[in-house]
């Protein structure tokens, strides 16, 4: 095979303006969407593009820490590089100098996970395929080959991943119709928090229309009742919706016990990080406790060590890792298998809005047999990508362009 050099690395700080209420919740308002961005070019002339998201202030800090991780690359051979990703990633992160500003979390790790899927955006390229038909090419061996599984051995060892890979394989031609059919997906962008409800209403209505059969609400104001009353709301409008409800951290142990409760009658598919997103006992306490209603977290859990004692505690009923906040597709994938070691799906959330996560739930439920729940859909910045993710009828159709669905529009080395 034809060698493909990496000749050069830059890191752009991209910013997307939101509408007035767009994007809020009960911690963010005003803010915008930015992506810190890597591009990979190789002497072949094709480029990568990685992305992750901020929400604008300190979109700059990752692009400069990028630079910092990434310019090891420069020189290396794409195929070898990805031969023995799992390792590379290791190197990355273990860095004696910049681990301090994390391990595993922070602006550290947000610069690796936007370095990472920009290798795997530049290498699916080069093999003239779309990431997700790239992933099921590849042996279990070498999907285990492209993960970090350090400090998982004791509950997930190199070889309890290859055979999670290999048990799937005779089974496989059951799950790939979903390639026809597509993916499902939910809708986010219905009940934003600073929506009135005459809004939240009209944009349900008009997500039902769309075929979407689940969208998500944002609660956690400081008036409870305000919660309660358009959760309720929400379910007088849609009876037979899957309805999420999304708290963005905003309750302590005890009022997420309140809370909850008041929310047991309108039966919400799960609620979304209920309190502190490191406080494992206190999920623990409030799953027990609030059980059969489901929790959802992931968007604040940076890696995959977090997501183990997650499920070791079993706090955590829907995992919502995002390949933009966790160190890239290789540690998306890692912590994919963990979630299937514990018996728990896949949820993921879109840091990217879907671009690269349409790719990766495809594989998850092909190549790993996960259950094939749904995908968020967030629709704000489709016309910036030069490959929208497209949504139809509530599904997500499967991408056919080669790469991870991740080039901005005039973003280019």
């Amino acid at each position: 095979m034809k060698a493909h050099r990496i000749v050069s690395l830059q890191a752009r700080d991209v910013r997307f303006p939101l509408p007035p209420g767009t994007g809020s919740d009960s911690v963010h308002s005003g803010s915008e969407y930015a992506f810190a961005t890597t591009l990979l070019r190789c002497d072949s002339g094709l480029f990568g593009s990685g992305i992750v998201l901020t929400l604008g202030k300190g979109n700059d800090l990752v692009c400069e820490t990028i630079r910092f991780l990434g310019e090891a690359l420069i020189g290396s051979d794409l195929e070898q590089l990805m031969q023995e990703f799992g390792a590379t990633s290791r190197q990355f992160a273990q860095d004696p100098q910049l681990r301090w500003l994390g391990p595993h979390k922070g602006v550290v790790h947000l610069a690796l996970a936007s370095i990472t899927n920009a290798c795997f955006d530049l290498w699916a390229k080069m093999r003239g395929l779309p990431l997700w038909a790239l992933l099921l090419e590849l042996t279990p061996p070498q999907i285990v080959d492209l993960l970090d599984l350090s400090y998982l051995e004791d509950v997930l060892t190199t070889a309890d991943a290859r055979r999670i890979l290999e048990d799937q394989l005779p089974s496989r031609s059951t799950r790939e119709p979903i390639l026809g059919n597509g993916y499902p997906g939910y809708d986010t962008s219905v009940g934003w928090f600073q929506y009135d409800d005459g809004r939240v209403k009209q944009l349900a209505r008009e997500a039902l229309d769309h075929g979407f059969h689940a969208f998500k609400l944002k609660v956690g104001s400081s008036d409870g009742q305000r919660d309660v009353r358009r959760a309720f709301m929400l379910r007088d409008l849609a009876p037979e919706a899957l309805i999420m409800l999304d708290a963005n951290q905003q309750w302590t142990l005890p009022k997420a016990l309140e809370m909850c409760r008041a929310f047991k009658d309108m039966s919400p598919f799960f609620v979304e990080e209920p309190t502190h997103p490191d406080d494992i006992a206190a999920h623990q306490q409030l799953a027990d406790a609030i059980s059969p209603m489901r929790i959802a977290l992931g968007e604040h859990v940076p890696n995959r060590i977090m997501f183990k004692n997650f499920l070791q505690a079993k706090a955590v009923h829907a995992v919502q890792v995002d390949c933009t906040r966790v160190a890239g597709i290789s540690e998306f994938l890692t912590v994919s298998l963990l979630a299937k070691k514990f018996g728990v799906p896949v949820v993921p959330h879109v840091g990217d809005m879907g671009q690269v996560h349409q790719h990766l739930v495809l594989f998850n439920h092909i190549g790993m047999g996960h259950e094939a729940v749904f995908l968020e859909c967030i629709p704000h910045l489709q016309e910036h990508f030069v490959s929208p993710a497209e949504v139809k009828n509530g599904v997500y159709i499967t991408p056919q362009v080669p790469g991870c669905s991740s080039d901005l529009k005039g973003i280019v080395p």
